[in-house]
């Protein structure tokens, strides 16, 4: 319910590049219309390009002066960041921004000698041999033309598990996923009597595979097709030099959480830290 837009810092000092999206604020001052920003669906903030050697912290000022001025002059009135686990930009930002951690994210090491005894759980391993030896086999699809049977599987999750229509993304972001990143996704399927089952949809990028959003059919569940999907992907990461699989967290701040549990148990040793920026401009 915004525009997505970029505002750059260049300097002598560096360079930092930030995305966000404006959203209007519904109420309106003095006949003005105000706007508040968030990061986009995942993870982001600002993210530092380049710096002059030594003055990383003059570089961050600057932006947060030049940035603040920004604000001021577009009714920018406050911002939430999600900032990046993985490239830990929270770090750069705490004097800019009020950081807090909120939870763990959790990623499978590829770079281990074997990750499936390494980073997945015992029991992780035992629901995928079971499910092997029941039939489910598994594909990987790399710049898929189509994401008509994953939508269907991705759309019975939700329904399964009541989710707001916040998660259900319409044909129209599917169709620009396609246009703009054919060439760095690829589809996991887990696939039962030439049927898929269960599927998973990922960003890859450099050495990083990025788990975007995943499904499984309600009448399936009891294969445990889902941990087909996630052996599967450290399958094709091990053969395409991948040094991570990032799952994100949970769906609360609770380690007990059970979407949380269900990521831990393919990356028993590979953990991240989430940090949120919160900022009155």
């Amino acid at each position: 319910n915004g525009t997505c837009e970029v505002f750059e810092h260049r300097s002598s000092l560096g360079h930092v590049h930030h995305m966000f999206i404006k959203r209007e604020i519904p109420i309106k001052v003095d006949g003005k219309t105000y706007y508040d920003l968030i990061t986009p669906y995942g993870y982001g903030g600002p993210l530092i390009l380049n710096y002059k050697m030594g003055r990383k912290e003059d570089l961050i000022h600057e932006f947060e002066v030049a940035f603040e001025q920004y604000c001021h002059n577009n009714n920018i009135v406050s911002e939430f960041v999600r900032f990046h686990p993985l490239v830990e930009n929270a770090i750069d930002f705490t004097e800019c921004y009020d950081v807090t951690l909120v939870r763990k994210t959790i990623g499978t090491n590829v770079t281990c000698q074997d990750p499936f005894m390494d980073e997945f759980s015992k029991s992780a391993r035992k629901s995928v041999r079971r499910s092997l030896r029941a039939g489910v086999d598994f594909k990987v699809t790399k710049k898929p033309d189509n994401l008509t049977s994953f939508k269907k599987i991705y759309y019975s999750t939700m329904d399964r598990n009541k989710a707001t229509n916040y998660y259900y993304f319409d044909d129209n972001y599917f169709n620009a996923c396609l246009k703009f990143f054919r060439d760095k996704i690829i589809l996991v399927d887990a696939t039962y009597k030439n049927k898929v089952i269960s599927a998973g949809f990922y960003f890859v990028y450099g050495d990083t595979i990025h788990a975007h959003l995943s499904g499984t059919l309600t009448e399936y569940i009891n294969l445990s097709p889902a941990y087909v999907v996630k052996y599967a992907t450290v399958l094709w990461a091990k053969d395409h030099n991948i040094r991570l699989i990032h799952y994100g967290g949970g769906t609360s701040n609770s380690e007990q959480d059970s979407l949380y549990r269900f990521k831990k148990q393919f990356g028993k040793n590979t953990e991240f830290e989430f940090y949120v920026g919160k900022k009155v401009w």
